[in-house]
């Protein structure tokens, strides 16, 4: 049995289909909080409901005692934390969200698998946390001492309880840092869906630092393809781990910290003028000054991704773009 929090998410609902379709047995488990419309989630559960390989229980990783009782109930082989307080610009706004979702809540799920022992604890982590750090492609290898926003610090947060607990209770734990996830289904609060739904309504969009901006762009396909195949790849201790020269990435326990992103940069401008395509129709522009919090240029340095699991995403973002723009029209009932 499989757990997958945050099952109802953007990445998670994808993850779950990935693996019941490969036959595997899993529950999730979701809070549906309203962060953004709560009937998008259900419509994506809804999609997995049917399946009889599938539970689902509404539950907040801030709930111990139940998170504890799901755990002791099930025994699960890997869990896979998804859940979580997304968006850099929330978080300047709503800042107790992120440390009672995404810190007090990581803690209970790693008291959870310290007592029940699952093989592996996949979570997480984010692009977010390389932050002021200039020097791209950005490497797991690199320090990420100084995030931006504190999204992005409490997903450091996570990587450094993980280790924690892989030091101590010898518990594999493997972090995943996402790039610029899009795709079907995706979150209404990402540039994509906000993007087309202005651009379809004849709205201007906010185009941030002037447009003077990319993005490594990951398709969700390859990013749930990337989980996938590090689920199966449990780390172990590195015996070349050098304390007078440490590697961020990994320990002499059982821990690995993996990038996954397209490790293509696209420019804010290409990625609109694709969009503009997908749709048929030219979007009126806003050009304002960058967001507190923000990053001017984000890019995935997946050496170790590619070399531990064989796998490097591949979707270009004209053939992203437009399995999104076909999935929204479709979802929200739009003509061509």
């Amino acid at each position: 049995m499989i757990l997958v929090t945050g099952a109802a998410g953007f990445i998670g609902s994808h993850l779950c289909r990935r693996l019941l379709d490969a036959n595997q047995a899993v529950c999730g488990i979701d809070n549906l909080n309203d962060y953004y419309d709560v009937t998008l989630k259900q419509n994506r559960l809804a999609r997995l409901a049917n399946d009889p390989r599938f539970s689902f229980r509404k539950l907040d990783l801030s709930d111990r005692d139940a998170l504890h009782q799901l755990f002791a109930e099930q025994r699960f082989e890997i869990v896979v934390n998804l859940a979580a307080q997304p968006g850099v610009r929330y978080s300047l706004k709503n800042p107790y969200a992120y440390v009672e979702s995404n810190v007090s809540g990581f803690l209970n799920l790693l008291e959870a698998c310290r007592q029940h022992r699952p093989q592996h604890l996949v979570y997480a982590s984010s692009s977010s946390v390389y932050g002021a750090n200039g020097q791209t492609p950005f490497s797991v290898s690199h320090n990420v001492d100084h995030p931006l926003s504190l999204y992005a610090a409490t997903k450091k947060a996570n990587e450094l309880m993980a280790h924690t607990y892989s030091h101590l209770y010898d518990l594999p734990t493997t972090g995943l840092r996402f790039f610029t996830v899009y795709g079907p289904w995706g979150r209404p609060d990402m540039a994509p869906f906000l993007f087309t739904k202005a651009i379809l309504a004849g709205n201007p969009i906010n185009v941030f630092n002037h447009g003077d901006m990319e993005r490594d762009f990951t398709y969700v396909d390859d990013i749930v393809e990337g989980v996938t195949r590090v689920m199966a790849k449990i780390p172990v201790k590195n015996p070349e781990w050098n304390a007078r020269q440490p590697d961020p990435a990994t320990s002499t326990a059982p821990y690995r910290i993996y990038n996954i992103g397209n490790h293509r940069p696209v420019r804010l401008a290409h990625f609109i003028e694709v969009l503009e395509d997908c749709l048929g129709k030219k979007a009126v522009k806003n050009f304002l000054p960058m967001q507190p919090g923000d990053v001017v240029s984000t890019a995935a340095d997946i050496t170790e991704l590619k070399r531990d699991t064989g796998f490097e995403p591949s979707t270009p973002i004209t053939t992203g773009l437009a399995a999104f723009v076909k999935w929204y029209k479709e979802y929200y009932g739009v003509a061509n």
